[in-house]
Formats: C-alpha cells, sequence, structure tokens
C-alpha cells in the first residue's frame, strides 16, 4: 500500500512526514511518501493533503500545481481513494473559504470556513493549543479515541458544515469548533495529528487502516 502526502508548496511536511512513517511501520501499512509528483498521486491507495497558512493562498497553489490537483480530484472523486485534509488541508474540502476574500473549495463537504468568534471575549484568536474532543458520531476513526481526548491546533478560521452527520467531532472554544469532518472515503482534522501525541498517532494509523 502506497500513501501520499501531497507537497504543494503549503507547509513544512517534515514531522507529518515523519509521523505517518511511524505508524505505516508499526502497523505494517505499506510506504509513505511524499511527493509532488501527479503520477505518484495517481497510483497512490490513500492520500493525505496538509495545508499551513491563509486558505486563499493554499487553495492558489493547490490549484496551481495542476498536474497534482487533477490527479488529487480523479482519485478522490472517481477512484474512491481515502483521503485525509489536514489543518488547512481540512478547510478546501469546504464549498467557500472566507478568509480575507471568498474563495471557492474542493466543494467535498458542503459548508464554509469562517473565523472563530469564540463567545467569550478573553479568549484569544488564533486557537491555538490542547482542547478536549468531543466525538459527536462514531467512526473507525476514533478506534481507541475518546470524548476528552487531547489535540493540538493552531488556527483562525473553521469549517461550518452543512451537515450536521458530517461533523465528526468538535472542540469548545467558547462555542463549537469543528475538530473532525467526514463523509464516505474523506476524512478532515482541524488539529495536527502529527503534534497530537499518542492521540494524534492512533488516529494517523486508523486512518492508515481504514478500508470505507
Amino acid at each position: 500500500m502506497l500513501t501520499a502526502i501531497i507537497d504543494y508548496e503549503s507547509g513544512n511536511l517534515h514531522s507529518a512526514e515523519k509521523a505517518f512513517q511511524r505508524m505505516a511501520q508499526e502497523l505494517d501499512a505499506g510506504e509513505v511518501v511524499v511527493t509532488s509528483d501527479a503520477d505518484v498521486v495517481a497510483r497512490a491507495d490513500r492520500l493525505v493533503l496538509p495545508g499551513d497558512g491563509a486558505f486563499p493562498a493554499c487553495a492558489a497553489e493547490l490549484r496551481g500545481h495542476k498536474g497534482i490537483y487533477d490527479a488529487m480530484v480523479e482519485a478522490v472523486e472517481q477512484k474512491g481513494r481515502p483521503f485525509l485534509g489536514i489543518c488547512v488541508g481540512m478547510q478546501l474540502m469546504a464549498t467557500t473559504g472566507h478568509e480575507y476574500h471568498d474563495t471557492p473549495g474542493l466543494d467535498w463537504v458542503k459548508g464554509d470556513v469562517v473565523k472563530i468568534t469564540p463567545g467569550d471575549p478573553a479568549l484569544k484568536v488564533p486557537h491555538m493549543g490542547w482542547n478536549d474532543l468531543v466525538i459527536d458520531h462514531p467512526h473507525p476513526i476514533f478506534d481507541g479515541i475518546k470524548t476528552g481526548d487531547h489535540v493540538y491546533f493552531v488556527h483562525s478560521y473553521h469549517f461550518r458544515v452543512n451537515a450536521d452527520t458530517e461533523r465528526l467531532a468538535h472542540v469548545d472554544y467558547a462555542g463549537d469548533v469543528t475538530a473532525v469532518i467526514g463523509r464516505d472515503t474523506m476524512l478532515g482534522m482541524q488539529f495536527h495529528p502529527e503534534k497530537s501525541q499518542d492521540v494524534g498517532l492512533r488516529m494517523i494509523g486508523n486512518f492508515l487502516n481504514w478500508t470505507p
């Protein structure tokens, strides 16, 4: 099995690469590569799309790498390959991002990416640090994970999904902040699993073992 972490020049991929490779080795889950090669993306068995920075810049970079973009869309939409978006990589799954200006997303999960507005004005944005997961819907990605487990966030915008069934988990930041989304063969995590210690590694392993 080949897992491709897509490199479209929008994030530091070193820690993600190491975390995915570690879990793939522990679980005998095949090879993990970081790639900017469209042919590798096209033949990968599962895909990971990271992302750091602003939604418009990441969307422009992804679409600007046309070969990678087309191969990824075909793999997910036509071949049904398991897909995981991380941080802005998850946000790009939305219909529209509203950071700076309206930017179309992949429209894989209906909804909008909007600025976090905590109900408590003492809470700062960005939402940065550890927070407790609240699992909304069971999913294989949560095997061995429970409500109250901690994961690590760094973000100022979050994903408001249209369908409640596609918000798999959230956290409380003086208001709900979407943490995990999913439908069909697609998953997204707003937090950084590669920085979330044992809980994050467990979820990476669950993704590598997941058969939709």
